[in-house]
């Protein structure tokens, strides 16, 4: 059986790590999650919003729930989309996903 004291394990006996050795794993641990993680996201996001700002009338559109339509108006929080002849559907902005080329392909991405 060891004593807390009496096992020495490399520094002195009573003796703390310093704060920094001691938060070091952590701030390594939170500069991976930022590169990993918070900056493509960050990244994504902003794209998205760009993707939303610069919607208008005649772009095929996908919105999140898979529904494939023309916008025919772009009104603040929402838009328009014309999926039929007799068909229009008013959704919010951001519930658009990607913004289709005139082939059918994506051109944007949000």
């Amino acid at each position: 059986m060891f004593l807390y004291a009496g096992a020495g394990g490399g520094e002195a006996a009573g003796q703390q790590p310093s704060m920094l050795t001691a938060l070091f794993p952590f701030i390594i641990i939170f500069v991976i999650f930022y590169f990993l993680i918070i900056m493509p996201a960050r990244k994504k996001q902003k794209q998205h919003q760009s993707l939303l700002s610069s919607l208008k009338g005649g772009e095929r559109v996908v919105t999140g729930g898979g529904i494939f339509g023309t916008v025919t108006r772009v009104m603040e929080d929402r838009i328009e989309i014309k999926v039929d002849k007799n068909t229009t559907l008013q959704v919010t902005k951001q519930s658009v996903t990607t913004v289709l080329s005139p082939e059918g392909q994506e051109t944007k991405a949000g």
